[in-house]
């Protein structure tokens, strides 16, 4: 998610947004989550597209655990949270070969360089300790940082309210690219807001296959699905 400033009076009133912090519960758990609006901007505040795409995840749409996932632009971390206490698995035990196989979800939580310290801070005092190494909050600026990950190594890349801004674009397709392997599942949660949200999707199927699997009318969010354009499996 882009740092935006905060700036007075630009017309972001909700008193939510504004508060040094935001509750939710999901995956049975209630995660605090700190909020800086003014300091971070519209990075460091939960939005309803995230809030939807959680629920979405805890429906059971699709199962996360022994997947390796990463979520772009996370902000507060709370998407990723959520896909690492979802992605909960089973610890197996050979004693023959004396191994530990762990078969909980692996997740990257990414955002830029001057939110990592923020989003590291709500990701550690939400998880609880046995979950902690499965989540990772590592820097990712789209387009630029993209060698200090494996070339489609992930399962699913989820991302909640980052089409917005429309110099973005480019570099955002360019690590959706890069990331995917023929079978990772792409999830974004958006409002469709401007003209240029419709031209983030058209640019999207020029590359992925793409079908929207969820809208939310109480919040108008919408979920969209992409892949390959050589996979079309439904999950």
């Amino acid at each position: 998610m882009a740092l935006v400033p905060y700036e007075e009076g630009g017309g972001w009133g909700a008193r939510q947004l504004h508060s040094p912090w935001a509750t939710h519960r999901f995956a049975g758990r209630t995660i605090r989550l700190r909020q800086d609006w003014r300091g971070l901007g519209v990075a460091a505040v939960v939005w309803d597209a995230a809030v939807v795409l959680c629920a979405y995840l805890e429906m059971g749409a699709i199962d996360l655990r022994d997947q390796s996932v990463i979520e772009l632009g996370a902000g507060t971390g709370l998407l990723g949270i959520v896909a690492t206490l979802l992605g909960k698995g089973f610890f197996f035990f050979f004693v023959l070969f004396k191994a530990i196989y762990n078969c909980s979800a692996r997740v990257t939580i990414t955002d830029r360089a001057a939110a990592l310290e923020f989003l590291e801070s709500n990701v550690q005092a939400n998880l609880p300790p046995e979950l902690r190494p499965r989540a990772v909050v590592k820097e990712l600026t789209w387009g630029k940082d993209l060698g200090n990950f494996p070339p489609g190594a992930f399962d699913f890349i989820l991302g909640a309210d980052i089409v917005y801004l429309e110099e973005t674009f480019a570099e955002l397709l360019q690590t959706l690219d890069y990331l995917c392997s023929e079978q990772t599942v792409i999830l974004l949660s958006c409002r469709i807001r401007y003209e240029r949200d419709h031209k983030f999707l058209k640019m999207l199927r020029g590359r992925f296959s793409v079908s929207e699997v969820h809208y939310d009318s109480s919040k108008d969010v919408h979920i969209y699905k992409a892949q390959r354009a050589s996979r079309k499996d439904d999950f």
